[in-house]
């Protein structure tokens, strides 16, 4: 849709960070990719869509942060005392942040496609995307919805077992 391209349309990278497993360190690395490009002077946002585990709030110190409704979508929460960093995460429109997600994979895939059309990004030079662990409905719903973006890459975390 338009609104989804417009979006999406001041954002010149997208990069997924995956995993086939649990426990690996995504959203830790996801976390220290956006500080570190961050700190290069580039403009990045991370969408936080494991949504059964969001950590990526708590990891930033704004899990009690509120996400604002604008023209164009959802309000990414900006962290650090610059706003450095614009961040969305299912863990912020959960009541309690450490409630458990269980839903079936379309109301997850709706949530998922919602979170990439109706976040108001703004410009951005990076966007992080951390994902579920595994190779779920979930990651084909995110890859599905960035396809129009052509701008993907990804980042695979592995544990050397």
């Amino acid at each position: 849709s338009p609104a989804e391209r417009a979006n999406l349309a001041g954002v010149r990278h997208i990069v997924l960070v995956l995993s086939g497993k649990g426990g690996v360190g995504k959203s830790t690395l996801s976390t220290e990719l956006a500080l570190a490009l961050w700190h290069a002077g580039k403009r990045v946002g991370i969408l936080d869509v494991d949504l059964c585990g969001p950590s990526i709030p708590r990891m930033l110190r704004v899990q009690d942060s509120a996400v604002h409704q604008c023209d164009s979508g959802w309000v990414p929460v900006f962290v650090g005392q610059d706003k450095a960093i614009a961040l969305m995460s299912i863990g912020f429109l959960l009541e309690r942040p450490d409630d458990a997600v269980v839903w079936r994979g379309p109301k997850k895939n709706a949530l998922i496609k919602q979170f990439v059309s109706d976040v108001a990004w703004g410009e951005l030079d990076f966007l992080i995307v951390d994902t579920p662990p595994g190779t779920s409905d979930e990651h084909i719903s995110t890859v599905e919805a960035l396809r129009p973006h052509q701008l993907l890459g990804a980042v695979l975390v592995t544990t050397p077992q």
